[in-house]
């Protein structure tokens, strides 16, 4: 009975270990943000490797590689641009140059391979046009603050949240302020406590289909997704004293339990197949190749995109820290 026991045990651990062997740990993989659920269904039928879900923002996921930093559980990581900075500077990540690594243009990757962008996203109004009731659809930071939108407005954190301090950037800029001067940006924010805003820590998408979130600051892969995919009707609004776009970034995670397989998903996702879901997700895809003639369509004018604007990505990751102690304090 031992001998069955002991061989019941190792067979358990085998078991065990193989699938270990075949999983890859990607912290801030959400399936209700930019289609990483479909995402991580084609990692799993591309390379057999399959990616749990996590829930975690940009923030928490650089808090949590820096907390595990002598004993790290995930394999790679995804955020925005200014948190894939900072975890370079924070020595957790490993330098990986992925597949397709010379079709990333310079200034949207570290020059060793420490962060580079998959995707990017233009920032502005995700809105549930039933849910307003007849209300007007807004089309400006200034008509955020009106008092017929009270209660209706939702943006996430943007002292966790990246896309919280992309709007933050976003309508400091538009306002007239700078990555030095976010006076402007103060200035709004407390404006817009008038209306109780909803500020969540977490992506939002469900509550803005719900109605529970009428107005939420997003991207527009998330509104086109919403119209599109979830057939609810959604409209996607750049302000029209102009925006920014934003890359979003993945790194191998420095020490990682799986760097093989961390490996191949990177590969993955700058492959054609991976390429292709955030573009059939209204996503900008690194790779413009990879956008088809349907989902270009879906877009709004070249037109309105020429209100959003790129900006300096590294002076934006070096103002963040003291942007988030700075609306902590006098805003939330």
């Amino acid at each position: 009975m031992k001998r069955l026991a002991r061989l019941a045990g190792a067979v358990a651990a085998f078991a065990a270990t193989a699938a270990f062997a075949q999983t890859a740990i990607c912290y801030n993989c959400p399936p209700e943000w930019a289609d990483w659920g479909t995402q991580l269904k084609v990692i799993k039928e591309k390379t057999g490797i399959t990616v749990p879900q996590d829930n975690k923002n940009s923030g928490q996921t650089l808090a949590q590689l820096v907390a595990e930093k002598a004993s790290p559980v995930a394999d790679i990581a995804y955020y925005g641009v200014t948190f894939g900075i900072q975890a370079k500077k924070d020595g957790v990540t490993a330098p990986y140059k992925p597949a397709h690594w010379n079709d990333i243009p310079d200034g949207l990757k570290d020059p060793d391979g420490h962060w580079f962008t998959i995707h990017s996203g233009t920032l502005g109004f995700m809105v549930n046009v039933d849910a307003l009731k007849g209300k007007p659809v807004p089309k400006s930071w200034k008509d955020l603050t009106k008092p017929v939108y009270k209660g209706m407005i939702g943006y996430l954190d943007p002292a966790s949240a990246f896309v919280g301090y992309v709007g933050a950037v976003a309508v400091n800029l538009a306002m007239g302020g700078s990555l030095d001067n976010f006076d402007p940006a103060i200035r709004w924010f407390k404006e817009l406590r008038k209306n109780e805003p909803i500020v969540p820590k977490q992506t939002s998408y469900a509550r803005v289909l719900s109605g529970e979130i009428p107005i939420l600051l997003d991207y527009d892969f998330n509104a086109y997704r919403g119209k599109y995919k979830d057939k609810a009707n959604i409209a996607f609004v750049i302000p029209a004293e102009g925006t920014v776009i934003v890359p979003y970034v993945m790194s191998l995670v420095k020490g990682g339990p799986n760097p093989a397989n961390g490996k191949k998903v990177l590969d993955h996702l700058m492959s054609d197949a991976g390429q292709a879901v955030w573009a059939n997700a209204y996503l900008r895809p690194i790779r413009a190749s990879a956008i088809s003639k349907e989902a270009q369509s879906r877009f709004l004018p070249a037109s309105e995109y020429a209100r959003a604007k790129p900006i300096d990505y590294g002076r934006m990751a070096a103002v963040q820290k003291a942007f988030s102690e700075r609306y902590l304090k006098e805003v939330q």
